[in-house]
């Protein structure tokens, strides 16, 4: 049969999906998941809360979910000390939603996003797909970020956006205060004006001691911190992603969000997963204790290991990295091909989990 004449866009033919493998193996640890399941407690709060959501799905959602707005809010002031009004917080399915509310309502045509790579692989996508122009400078070789490189790249091509992720994924490499500073500094000098985006979707997984960008939120109105309740709070399937920002830049966003865009069920399952935020924090610390002794180990048998403050290690160097990530496969454990060439990147499972990938990297790399 033959294919149609669509008239897809120029710069799509031929691209494939986003996604990274979804392959029935014993070991998953490509796709930097929560291991752990919510309990039974959240399980059946959550089943409570959308029982009764369904009994009003016959209307429309609250479309400015004030609610899971507010108890978002009330979340980011236990997590991270800082007070938001509820109109400073906003919510999408995802942060990958969260992140093409923005390049739709600050990116487009004739307008560029920078950033830094390696980096997150979908942000060159949210500007393709919102027909902006993407830059990527490049960090320093211990992936951190070189701000002469920052203040370069900025006064050369005028971004209206700057995506940083911190952690950064894949490298798991946070940002100190004074970079942060330094690129909102950057920023302020842009004609027209520059949004900055602090994309903190491992935040809770930073060590003691290394803030959040949310601290800077009070001086910074063109500032956005986005989160995600996928990771720490074992939600990825939930799909819900946040940011906190300036009323201002909240209202951007809400003019160019679909309506209803987020489920009355979403909304509801959010809320209640909120509710025991406490409970599933708590897994958190030992999601970091095993990374901390998953980079120990890599470095007591040779190999680089970024310093990471996410729940994911990235690791190498390899001669051939896809012979290692196949001998992985084929013992079971599926890890990410992911960063620059020679690593690979490695979720944080549970303990039964990280025997197995550590067994496994034995046979595979000689160690």
């Amino acid at each position: 049969m033959t294919a149609p004449d669509l008239p897809l866009r120029p710069e799509l033919r031929g691209l494939e999906p986003y996604g990274a493998p979804q392959l029935d193996v014993p070991v998953l640890l490509n796709v930097n998941e929560n291991p752990y399941p919510p309990s039974d407690a959240v399980v059946a709060d959550v089943a409570r809360a959308v029982e009764a959501a369904a009994r009003g799905l016959n209307r429309y959602p609250d479309r400015d979910f004030g609610a899971l707005r507010t108890d978002l809010a009330a979340y980011l002031l236990r997590e991270s000390g800082v007070e938001l009004d509820a109109a400073q917080v906003w919510a999408a399915n995802g942060s990958n939603e969260v992140m093409l509310h923005l390049l739709q309502a600050f990116g487009g045509p004739g307008r560029t996003a920078l950033s830094f790579a390696p980096t997150y692989s979908m942000y060159p996508e949210y500007a393709r797909d919102t027909a902006t122009v993407w830059v990527a400078g490049r960090r320093a070789e211990d992936f951190s970020l070189d701000l002469d490189e920052v203040e370069r790249m900025t006064t050369e091509h005028r971004p209206s956006v700057i995506l940083l992720a911190s952690p950064n994924n894949p490298t798991g490499t946070a940002l100190p205060r004074g970079t942060v500073e330094a690129v909102l500094a950057a920023a302020d000098a842009v004609p027209g004006g520059c949004v900055v985006v602090v994309d903190e979707a491992y935040g809770e997984f930073r060590r003691t001691g290394t803030p959040s960008a949310l601290e800077l939120l009070g001086a910074h109105p063109n500032l956005a911190v986005a989160r995600t309740m996928s990771k720490a709070f074992g939600l990825a399937g939930a799909r819900v992603g946040y940011l906190a920002a300036s009323p201002a830049l909240v209202d951007a966003l809400r003019v160019v969000r679909l309506p209803y865009h987020l489920s009355a069920v979403t909304q509801a399952v959010a809320r209640a997963a909120l509710g025991h935020a406490t409970e599933l924090m708590a897994q958190v610390g030992a999601l970091r204790e095993e990374r901390d002794a998953t980079v120990a180990w890599l470095r007591a048998r040779g190999l680089t290991a970024a310093e990471s403050d996410a729940n994911f290690v990235l690791f190498g160097r390899f001669a051939d990295r896809h012979a290692v990530w196949q001998g992985l496969l084929d013992r079971g454990v599926l890890i990410r091909e992911t960063g620059p060439d020679g690593w690979l990147r490695v979720s944080i499972g549970t303990p039964a989990e990280m025997a197995a990938f550590r067994a496994a990297l034995v046979e595979v790399a000689g160690l």
